[in-house]
């Protein structure tokens, strides 16, 4: 080979070299899809600007949330998606698969260990729960002990970061870092469930002196500045996520968000323009808190476009339960920041349960497409395996969850044979509300029934109707009472559900299909 030949050889190379370096991970072979899941706290159905009811509510147009309505364009919105009423029940099936009556985290669990967060009753003694939440090793008191997702997912390869509150167990018990649920990068995720201050400036609540257990830990780069926590949390992940790309690793990403869970303090960004609306200062700062949040899903959804792995990403958008509305933490008349429907955060009425959905799946997931078939969030575990091809997962726990991937493939189905259950024998706020604090539920096809615990009280809806609760139509359909009755109770006897105990009698209270 002559010299000219051998220097043009050495060109093409060189050539070839740098192409393979420009080319995305995603067409080097990459078979596995990397998995996003955008986990919002305390974040109502309502509360965006995308309408996941049949048309924009006020509410909708309240809200700025672009990002959401672009994901919303790319895929599939789920109008009939729950959660439980609150936030560790809601991570704790997502991570096990199984239902909240199932695993026996039925209430948020207290960062300190042994603490049992129920709100004490002149009537009923608080049940035995597992009040320090999730544990990915066995023989740890009042916890459930379940093989986590992520775990799995680490196992097949794949670069598992967590971002965000975790909220998964009580401080000095293995669940409560996530690194030992399988999370190889964690950023601010704790044993606590909400911020101790969102600013920067406030060290995200780390100041000598002042800081309690939600102080957020890991972004000292930040402390002193005007990096408002959201924006903070959203650069770490990109961070994180390079490494990922730089490895030529599939990764999964858990964007937990503290937003838009109280302390309800407003995000500089945004606010002013709410307050020019005319909304009162708490929803103002509410609002630019859900903002905060929509700029985190668009950034992080331009990242992906900027490296050329958006069409080899799947982004999952969830809440961990419903908007609060209670006061004096939102503005307003309380339990109206929902509506249509009913009550809110620890209800298991539609507004403490029902949350936004939205699925992108590049080439499997028809674009601006809408599912109707009700989903729970315990089903995101079987979901998320199945996307990521791993199949008959050694575990120690039964999943109670059903993988939504047919329904991805064909939004169409509706199967309205399945029970959704909700089991709620705590206390929460230090007074009853409506549907918070000992209450149970139930939804199969249309039909829900509400069992308040405390006075035996059966409630029937029609959602396709009634999607407020409104209307109890007990009376008129007392076989469909007795029917649910006996399903969800011989559902919780079977999960060995707890039911609370009468003070004065030491009786327990009766299931539903005792009365």
């Amino acid at each position: 080979m002559n010299r000219y030949a051998k220097l043009l050889a050495n060109r093409v190379v060189c050539l070839l070299m740098l192409l393979l370096l420009w080319i995305p991970v995603s067409s080097l072979g990459q078979s596995k899809p990397n998995i996003i899941l955008f986990l919002v706290d305390d974040m109502g159905w309502q509360d965006c600007s995308v309408p996941f009811d049949q048309t924009k509510s006020p509410l909708n147009q309240r809200y700025h949330t672009p990002n959401m309505e672009k994901l919303a364009s790319q895929g599939m919105k789920f109008i009939n998606a729950y959660a439980t009423p609150v936030c560790t029940p809601t991570r704790t099936s997502i991570l096990t698969g199984m239902n909240a009556a199932h695993h026996g985290v039925t209430n948020w669990t207290s960062p300190q260990r042994n603490n049992n967060s129920d709100n004490p009753d002149t009537q009923l003694q608080a049940v035995d729960w597992n009040i320090n939440g999730l544990s990915p090793v066995p023989n740890i008191p009042k916890t459930v002990y379940a093989t986590p997702f992520p775990k799995l997912l680490a196992d097949a390869g794949y670069h598992t970061i967590h971002v965000g509150k975790a909220h998964w167990a009580s401080m000095g018990t293995p669940g409560a870092n996530p690194h030992n649920m399988g999370f190889q990068v964690n950023i601010a995720g704790h044993a606590a469930g909400h911020p101790q201050s969102y600013l920067g400036k406030d060290n995200y609540g780390n100041l000598p002196g002042k800081t309690s257990a939600q102080a957020v830990p890991d972004l000292e780069e930040y402390f002193g500045t005007d990096s408002f926590l959201t924006e903070a949390l959203t650069l770490e992940a990109i961070k994180a996520l390079e490494q990922s790309v730089k490895n030529h690793q599939p990764f999964f990403l858990n964007m937990a968000h503290y937003a838009v869970h109280a302390p309800i303090m407003a995000d500089k960004r945004f606010v002013q323009k709410y307050y020019d609306q005319g909304l009162d200062s708490i929803e103002a700062r509410y609002a630019s808190l859900v903002e905060g949040m929509d700029k985190s899903l668009g950034d992080i959804m331009h990242w992906l476009d900027q490296k050329g792995i958006a069409s080899n990403t799947i982004i999952m958008f969830i809440s961990d339960n419903g908007g609060l509305s209670l006061k004096p933490q939102r503005g307003g008349e309380a339990h109206t920041q929902n509506l249509p429907l009913r009550a809110g955060k620890g209800s298991v009425y539609e507004g403490g349960i029902r949350i936004p959905m939205l699925v992108k799946w590049p080439g499997k997931v028809r674009a601006n497409s809408i599912a109707k078939q009700y989903v729970m969030v315990e089903d995101f575990f079987p979901s998320i395996l199945a996307m990521a091809g791993i199949k008959n997962p050694k575990l120690v726990q039964t999943i109670d969850g059903k993988s939504f991937l047919s329904i991805l493939n064909n939004p169409s189905l509706q199967d309205s044979t399945r029970s959704l259950v909700w089991h709620y024998p705590n206390k929460w706020i230090p007074n009853d509300g409506p549907g918070i604090n000992y209450f149970s539920a139930i939804r199969q096809g249309n039909w829900k029934l509400v069992y308040n615990q405390r006075n035996g009280k059966k409630e029937l809806y029609q959602l396709s109707t009634d999607l407020g609760e409104l209307h109890d139509l007990s009376s008129q359909y007392p076989d469909m009472v007795n029917a649910l009755s006996k399903t969800l109770s011989v559902q919780l006897r079977q999960w060995k559900a707890h039911m609370p105990i009468v003070i004065n009698t030491g009786k327990l209270l009766p299931f539903p299909d005792e009365l």
